[in-house]
C-alpha cells in the first residue's frame, strides 16, 4: 500500500455499515458493539447527530474504494486554558489487514493537524487499559499519559 494514496474524508451514511463493522471487529469492540443487518437504529441516529453537529467529525480513511480506517474528532470549548479549545479523539480503528502498515499514524496526524486549524491549544484521547499496544502506539506519536481517566457507565 502507498500511503500517498489514502485519503482522509468525512465520513457519509453509505459508510456507515463499514465503519460499525471496524468498531466491532477486535475483542473489545465485539463487547460492546451491535454489528447486525440491519445496523441498528442507534448508529443511524448517532450518525446523523455528529453529522449534523459542527464540532464533531467522523472521519473515514479510504484506499481507492475501500474504507480502511475511521476516528471521530470532536472539538470542544473550555473555560480553562483561557477559553481555549480541544481535540478529542475517539473510536480509533483501523482494518485488521491494513494494521502495521502506517494508516493509524497517518489517522492520528491528519487529527492533530485537523486541531491546528480549528486552532486547539490540545489533543486528547483515551485508550482502554486492556490495549497496552495502542498506549505505547500514541506515545510514539508523542501523546503522554498526563491524566487519569475516570468512568461512570450509566
Amino acid at each position: 500500500m502507498n500511503l500517498n494514496q489514502v485519503i482522509f474524508r468525512e465520513a457519509k451514511i453509505q459508510d456507515l455499515d463499514r465503519i460499525v463493522y471496524l468498531l466491532s471487529d477486535d475483542v473489545l469492540g465485539s463487547k460492546r458493539e451491535n454489528y447486525k443487518q440491519p445496523l441498528p437504529d442507534t448508529y443511524l441516529d448517532a450518525f446523523h447527530s455528529i453529522n449534523s453537529d459542527p464540532n464533531n467529525e467522523l472521519i473515514v480513511a479510504c484506499y481507492g474504494n475501500d474504507i480502511i480506517g475511521v476516528q471521530q474528532i470532536t472539538f470542544t470549548p473550555f473555560i480553562t486554558y483561557q477559553g481555549g479549545w480541544r481535540a478529542t479523539i475517539e473510536g480509533v480503528r483501523t482494518a485488521p489487514i491494513e494494521r502495521g502498515k502506517g494508516v493509524g499514524s497517518e489517522m492520528i496526524k491528519w487529527a492533530i493537524h485537523r486541531a491546528k486549524k480549528r486552532r486547539c491549544h490540545l489533543v486528547q484521547l483515551t485508550t482502554d487499559k486492556n490495549r497496552p499496544e495502542a498506549l505505547h502506539f500514541y506515545e510514539k506519536l508523542g501523546f503522554k499519559p498526563s491524566h487519569e481517566g475516570l468512568k461512570l457507565h450509566l
